[in-house]
């Protein structure tokens, strides 16, 4: 496994070699949800506003440019996976019953949920007829194959979550399908934009897997590290919500039985924030903790391998600095 690099990474630096190609995504995005249906227009203008880190797209267009060059194409494979992505943060609010997203008023919270739900379909509609339009059946494939992947790891999450049972092995399969299948679905079809070199789609998309899962553990991680949004303190929010994830499953297995049983005990009745406390510091000192990090790193290792058989170039350097990222984030 290559050794982590210890330097401080921003989105924005990762951004660079993409710059252009990223103002004109924006036009290319909105245009892609343009509807005569003025309530459909109004919410995809609503939904431009609530702009993201549109992380998946730079993963699109750095694929594309570390393989090759940007084409049109690329265009369209970045639109895809974004149109697509919004679509089911959509439903997830509605399923979740959440007000904000982005820091502001969520689309069910402005619209009810009847609104939010058909804006989603539509917008998965929009996603699929762009692909179609445009013969671009290997995107439409791969995409296809992520949302049904990321149907399947939310459901399997949700029947864990009830059951409280999960082991390792199904959390990383949990979090393959419901995070990584996506991130490798933007680097497959962006490397697939830019060649017809069938190993270097699979490499890519590779690599897309291993950093997503890395990034998810990371994210995962945070719950108990804290996020910088609430001045570094664990939020305990999986807790909460039942999620069993990496560094609880650890301390779980591999902690003093009695505590064990105990912080099963506490998240099954809903843990309050004292217990929440108790179940951080039970998995800490069981070094739940330190094996998450340890098996985040693992991924990040494995993900710039992927990268090795690339020729060198900005673009490269971009994604072995992402993996960084995804490492670093505090937020």
């Amino acid at each position: 496994m290559s050794p982590a690099r210890k330097t401080s990474v921003s989105l924005e630096t990762i951004r660079d070699p993409i710059a252009d190609e990223l103002k004109r995504f924006s036009i290319f995005f909105r245009d892609a949800m343009r509807s005569r249906v003025g309530l459909v227009d109004l919410i995809a203008r609503y939904i431009i506003r609530q702009k993201g880190k549109r992380v998946r797209p730079i993963l699109v267009f750095l694929s594309a440019k570390a393989c090759g060059t940007v084409n049109e194409s690329t265009y369209r494979a970045a639109t895809l996976v974004e149109i697509l992505h919004t679509a089911t943060l959509i439903h997830d609010d509605v399923v979740d019953d959440a007000d904000t997203r982005r820091g502001l008023a969520s689309i069910n919270a402005v619209w009810k949920n009847k609104v939010a739900v058909l804006m989603g379909d539509y917008l998965l509609s929009r996603g699929l007829l762009l692909s179609l339009d445009s013969n671009d059946y290997y995107f439409l494939h791969s995409t296809s194959n992520a949302v049904k992947r990321m149907s399947e790891g939310e459901l399997l999450q949700i029947q864990k979550s009830r059951q409280l049972n999960i082991d390792e092995e199904t959390y990383l399969r949990i979090i393959s399908d419901k995070t990584a299948s996506l991130f490798a679905t933007c680097t497959e079809i962006g490397a697939a934009s830019a060649t017809q070199d069938h190993a270097k789609r699979i490499q890519m998309r590779d690599y897309g897997e291993h950093v997503g899962i890395a990034f998810q553990i990371r994210d995962d991680l945070l719950d108990y590290l804290g996020r910088r949004s609430v001045i570094g303190k664990p939020t305990g929010i999986d807790l909460k919500e039942k999620k069993l994830t990496l560094p609880l499953i650890y301390a779980l297995h591999h902690g003093p039985r009695s505590d064990a049983k105990q912080a099963i005990r506490l998240i099954k009745s809903g843990a309050k924030k004292k217990e929440v406390e108790w179940v951080v510091k039970f998995v800490e000192n069981s070094g739940g903790i330190h094996y998450a990090i340890g098996k985040a790193e693992q991924y990040a290792g494995a993900a710039r391998s992927d990268l090795a058989g690339l020729l060198d170039s900005q673009a490269k350097e971009a994604l072995l600095r992402f993996v960084d990222y995804v490492m670093e984030r505090d937020s």
